[in-house]
């Protein structure tokens, strides 16, 4: 480092000469214009915020502020128009010029100022040489720093330096190559770039590099040329790489999209070649014959007709590409993909009928009588009569199953959905097509699936069905089912009415109560009541076991279910009314046969009544116990549950206390306290007309319960059942205990039908209570049951409860 300090102002002019003819020698390759004796040791500093300039090169500044305008112009004319610059090194956010800099920077010449503003200076100038802060002072704001400069050493690079100057040369060359951004400047630069001057050169260099500004102040700040052409050249490395990687991106995107131009020209030129041969139509064309294809194949009404021509006049007219294009061409399709006129013949044979059902079906006798004769009158007619069959019975008991029989025995198409649930009237009738993703109808859907006009579409769970703001599902399908109204049925989407008097819709359900009564009037109601132990031994005989055998691979010699073992899976596992947990019973035995096979290779898996636990767990029904003695106030009631029918004891105590008093438990629904309170009611009016009992009711607190834990109970059936036990009670006497009755009672003592007879004379019987007692209006319905479960059965209709009276106590109160 040299100091030219102002005694170098008073040195003989010949000594002056000669320092200027060195410092020309110098520059000579870089064009500078200032000497070194010219150089001011105290100049005004301005900080930097982006990046720092290098010696020898000429830039544009901008610099806006007052305090920067007085600096440049008290350095223009005080400073022999040199002013310093150095990069900001922490940044002072109230006052820039407050910041901290770093204290290497670069003194450069001022050529012109151009003022843009009163406040703004654009300065033309070029960077002349590196500084070092000595230190500094302040005046009005403007920053003095005394400095001394950095000169680098004449002589020309030999060895190692110029080695790593030509290095520096030829990553230059290279980076010329890829980097487009900065090419014009590496171009300049190449064009002065010598090996004889190494110092310049890198300062060249280092002024068009894209590093960051820490990175570029580095290398500003290292003056030994071997240290600062290792950082350069890892830097231009860096640049090198980074083009390389830009190179790349544009080159495999120019790549992508020249693949897609080409690909799309030579489509379209295809497509017109193909188009003048002849051999093959634009997409709009296509989709124009595919629809005039279908339609030769439907018999349309003329309605259909009519809005189908309309619909491929306007196709015509639109662009592929248009949105409303494959609105309309989705529409057509719709219309189209119907069976217009198509239907399958139906099978007129009753015989057929007969033996499909019996088939398909262990013992619901009454079921196949009810389905052959609406069989019966659609051959005598040649069509349905228009009504609409719904099963009614508990969970597995083969609703579904048997809708599928009937359109087997017809010969016609099934097709089932769930309407459980559906609380959208669109489900049905469709969507409009002004909403997005519209749709048609599950009706028009299935005739779609279906291909046929006339199939048998089942509607399952009709008594789950819900509703909501958008709509009421159930007043949309009466629209559906009834005959007067679905021949002209108008599904929103479609907009054309379409004839659905020819599909025979069936429904289920497990339950009535729910049904909205406008679709019940419109049905024909089929019962499918439980099965007993013995049908459903001959349902898993000659049904579940043949059927999940060949479903898992198994032979008969494979797996033995003993008779007993059986009905001791039916009683302990799959008490419920219907069959489907007695088949998921068989299905886990005949896997633990194929796993011992796997395992332990036997053969043969026998099932006895003594290994069933072993396999199965425990039982999860336990046996329903008959209490051999009963005390007052205990009453044996019959049930009917979603399992089937069941046995119900009820209790009644009475607890000392003065103005009495009543209270239920046992989890009853609203309809079973009604029941209780009106038999607390009739109970009470009969004791007070007797003298001995008149006070009973006055003196003691009733608590009727109803065992079962904490399952809930509900339904218009144990009427009498209370009354029975309140009357036990108040007269201090047990009744009998081998009977058990069913019925709802009024004020007045007028017993009630009540429905579940076939499921509660299964519950008696399979407790072993012999007599019943069931209101009088259930004679009939008792009288259609088949034999075996009359058998041993001792029935008393009853019509009022003093008939009950008789029969539970043996004697007349």
């Amino acid at each position: 480092m040299q100091n030219n300090g102002g005694e170098q102002n008073n040195k003989t002019q010949e000594q002056a000469n000669a320092n200027d003819a060195s410092q020309k020698q110098q520059h000579n390759n870089t064009n500078l214009v200032v000497a070194s004796d010219i150089l001011p040791d105290n100049i005004t500093v301005i900080p930097l915020q982006s990046r720092p300039i290098f010696p020898g090169i000429m830039i544009p500044l901008n610099f806006p502020g007052e305090k920067y305008a007085r600096a440049i112009k008290e350095a223009y004319e005080n400073n022999n128009q040199i002013i310093g610059v150095s990069l900001i090194k922490e940044e002072n956010e109230e006052d820039f010029f407050e910041s901290e800099m770093y204290p290497i920077g670069t003194a450069m010449k001022i050529f012109r100022i151009n003022q843009i503003d009163e406040n703004t200076l654009q300065v033309f100038a070029q960077g002349v040489q590196k500084f070092e802060k000595v230190r500094e002072t302040e005046k009005d704001g403007i920053k003095k720093w005394t400095v001394q400069y950095y000169y680098p050493p004449n002589e020309k690079p030999e060895g190692e330096l110029k080695a790593y100057t030509l290095a520096i040369i030829n990553s230059v060359k290279e980076l010329l190559k890829h980097n487009q951004i900065f090419q014009e400047q590496l171009k300049m630069i190449a064009n002065q770039m010598t090996w004889e001057n190494p110092d310049r050169l890198m300062d060249m260099v280092a002024s068009v590099l894209t590093s960051s500004a820490d990175k570029l102040q580095e290398l500003l700040e290292t003056f030994d040329l071997y240290q600062r052409a290792e950082k350069l050249l890892v830097r231009l490395k860096e640049e090198i790489e980074l083009s390389q990687i830009q190179d790349n991106i544009k080159q495999q995107i120019e790549e992508k999209v020249s693949k897609q131009q080409k690909e799309y020209f030579l489509r379209e030129q295809l497509k017109v070649i193909k188009k003048e041969l002849g051999i093959e139509k634009d997409d709009k064309s296509n989709e124009i014959e595919k629809i005039e294809n279908k339609m030769k194949d439907l018999k349309l009404s003329e309605e259909a007709s009519k809005v189908i021509k309309e619909e491929m006049e306007k196709l015509k007219t639109l662009e592929p590409s248009s949105p409303e294009f494959q609105v309309t061409r989705s529409y057509l399709h719709t219309l189209t993909d119907l069976p217009w006129g198509k239907f399958t013949k139906d099978s007129l044979n009753i015989n057929k009928a007969q033996n499909v059902l019996d088939k398909d079906h262990y013992g619901l006798k009454d079921v196949k009588q009810r389905i052959l004769e609406f069989i019966s009158t659609i051959i005598k007619r040649g069509v349905h009569s228009g009504s609409i069959v719904c099963l009614v019975g508990p969970p597995g008991v083969g609703k579904t199953s048997v809708g599928r029989s009937i359109a087997h025995a017809l010969n016609r198409k099934f097709y089932r959905f769930s309407v459980g649930g559906i609380r959208d009237e669109a489900e049905i009738k469709g969507h409009r097509r002004t909403y997005i993703g519209a749709m048609p109808g599950k009706i028009l859907q299935s005739l779609k699936q279906t291909q046929s006009s006339n199939p048998v579409i089942m509607l399952d769970e009709i008594d789950k069905i819900g509703s909501s703001f958008q709509g009421d599902p159930a007043s949309a399908l009466l629209e559906v089912l009834d005959p007067e109204q679905n021949k002209d049925f108008l599904d929103h989407y479609l907009d054309v009415r379409y004839d659905l008097s020819h599909i025979l819709f069936i429904t289920t359900a497990n339950q009535l109560d729910t049904i909205p009564r406008t679709l019940l009037d419109r049905m024909e109601i089929i019962r499918l009541p439980g099965y007993i132990l013995e049908e459903k031994v001959q349902i898993a005989k000659n049904y579940l076991l043949p059927k999940n055998r060949k479903e898992l691979g198994l032979k008969g010699s494979e797996i033995k279910i003993s008779p007993q073992a059986l009905k001791k899976i039916i009683d302990g596992y799959a008490r419920e009314a219907g069959v489907r947990n007695l088949e998921k019973q068989i299905k886990k035995l005949m896997r633990q046969a194929t796993l011992r096979q796997a395992q332990e290779n036997i053969s043969t898996l026998n099932i006895t009544i003594n290994n069933v636990e072993k396999y199965l767990g425990k039982p999860i029904f336990s046996t329903e116990e008959i209490y051999t003695q009963l005390s007052p106030g205990m009453a044996l009631g019959l049930a009917w549950t979603s399992l089937g029918g069941s046995t119900l004891y009820i209790e009644a105590n009475a607890l000392r206390q003065k103005n009495g008093g009543f209270k239920q438990t046992g989890q009853l629904g609203k309809v079973m306290q009604e029941s209780s309170e009106i038999a607390y009611s009739l109970v009470r009016s009969l004791l007070c007309k007797e003298k001995e009992t008149e006070n009973f009711f006055n003196e003691n607190f009733i608590h009727l319960h109803v065992p079962a834990g904490a399952t809930p109970k509900d339904g218009p059936s144990a009427g009498i059942t209370m009354a029975t036990a309140l009357y036990s009670l108040a007269y201090n006497t047990p009744i009998r205990n081998d009977i058990a009755m069913s019925g709802e009672i009024t004020l007045t003592g007028k017993i009630l039908p009540v429905g579940g007879i076939r499921e509660k004379t299964i519950a008696a019987q399979r407790v072993g209570v012999n007599e019943l007692i069931f209101p009088y209006e259930n004679e009939k319905d008792y009288e259609d049951l088949p034999d075996y479960l009359k058998k041993g059965i001792t029935p008393h209709f009853v019509n009022n409860f003093n008939e009950v009276l008789d029969i539970t106590f043996n004697h007349k109160q």
